[in-house]
């Protein structure tokens, strides 16, 4: 004590070595670096299921329209002839509702299952352009986590690595490198792999709802066909 007392930089000193060390702060980006080369390719799977998630929501969102007022007016321009009416109508419309019905309406005079038939395939169509793409982000979903557990696989070989190497003790900043590998991409892929499950479930409910409406419309026309035909105009 009176050594510490008599020798006021030897006290300095050994108050500096005992002092809590800093805590160095990590930025986000420092955190995907530490996960080594496997975060490429699950960075990359992310921004490629957010692109798929928001051009395929916003096609599928444009697609589910409103059919009531739809059917309401073709209904109307069929019961009063006018067929060439109801054809632009379709073609400003420009849905797969609108479509399939500008088939149908294109085959009226063929027997009812050829104009069924054709509706039929004209709905198969815009059922694979709504869905195009979900199989992509369906695979993101199973592959992303499949990455981050490569990754986890790869650091926890280097952090074994390591202690086979070693002589002696092991410091813990050898080791920290791959363990921090193995833990970050586990995360990121379990993350990417979660975000694409959910939206293929979300898109795939919306799109559900808009085959759904191609249904109904197609059975509306079907039975606005069975109806009574009212005279045309040439008729009159």
């Amino acid at each position: 004590m009176l050594l510490l007392q008599a020798n006021p930089a030897l006290s300095d000193s050994l108050a500096a070595g005992t002092a809590a060390p800093e805590m160095v702060k990590e930025s986000f980006f420092d955190t995907l670096v530490q996960g080594g080369w496997t975060m490429v390719p699950i960075v990359a799977l992310f921004f490629l299921a957010i692109y798929i998630l928001v051009e395929r929501y916003l096609t599928v969102r444009k697609a589910d329209a409103d059919t009531t007022q739809f059917m309401t007016t073709i209904r109307s321009y069929i019961h009063s002839g006018n067929l060439d009416q109801a054809k632009q109508y379709c073609i400003q419309e420009n849905s797969p509702f609108a479509r399939m019905i500008l088939k149908g309406l294109n085959r009226l005079g063929s027997p009812m299952r050829d104009i069924a038939s054709a509706i039929e395939a004209v709905g198969n169509l815009e059922i694979y352009q709504l869905e195009k793409r979900l199989g992509i982000l369906a695979t993101i979903a199973g592959a992303a986590p499949m990455l981050g557990f490569f990754g986890t696989v790869l650091g926890m070989i280097g952090a074994f690595g390591t202690i086979a190497k070693a002589h002696g003790a092991i410091s813990p900043e050898k080791l920290a490198g791959p363990i921090s590998t193995a833990m970050v991409t586990t995360a990121a892929g379990l993350a990417v792999g979660v975000v694409a499950y959910l939206g293929y479930n979300y898109l795939v409910n919306l799109v559900g709802r808009v085959i759904y409406k191609m249904e109904a419309t197609s059975t509306d026309f079907a039975d606005l066909l069975l109806e009574p035909a009212a005279p045309s105009n040439s008729d009159k």
